[in-house]
Formats: structure tokens, sequence, C-alpha cells
């Protein structure tokens, strides 16, 4: 399994990106979430299940999708160029 990278950026295939804060569990159920930041708006958290992170992306549902996974890090972010 792939590890995410605490305080990597991300970019959804969508096309927004996201700062990765840290792992969380969900209090009852013990389940592995990620917890990350928009970069961009007003910069709102979001926690999502850790294995739905790296999820392929339905390219029957979404056929202009240029990513293979939900979620993919940016080694080389620069918000001024987005």
């Amino acid at each position: 399994m792939k590890e995410i990278k605490i305080h990597g950026v991300y970019r959804h295939f969508k096309g927004n990106y996201y700062l990765v804060e840290d792992i969380v569990f969900h209090s009852e159920t013990q389940e592995k979430m990620v917890l990350y930041r928009a970069l961009y708006g007003d910069g709102s958290l979001w926690v999502r299940p850790y294995d739905m992170w790296f999820e392929e992306v339905d390219h029957v549902k979404y056929p202009d999708a240029r990513q293979k996974y939900r979620f993919e890090l940016q080694e080389s972010y620069n918000p001024t160029k987005l």
C-alpha cells in the first residue's frame, strides 16, 4: 500500500490542490482517515477514509480525467503557477 506524505501537496483529479495535515482515526470505529486542507477558497479542512485516498479514478464516469488516482502527490507544487 502507498504511504501518504504528511504536509505533502496533492492534486485531486478534478484539479484542486490540497495539503495533507495528518492521519487521524475515527473515534468510534478506529477507521484511519486523512485530514487535509483545501489550498483554495477558505482553506477549509476535510477528512476522507485513508483507503479512498489512492482509489483509481472511474474513467467511465470521468472520461476526461488525466490522473490515474483520485489524489496524486505534487513533488513540485508552486501556487504562483496554477
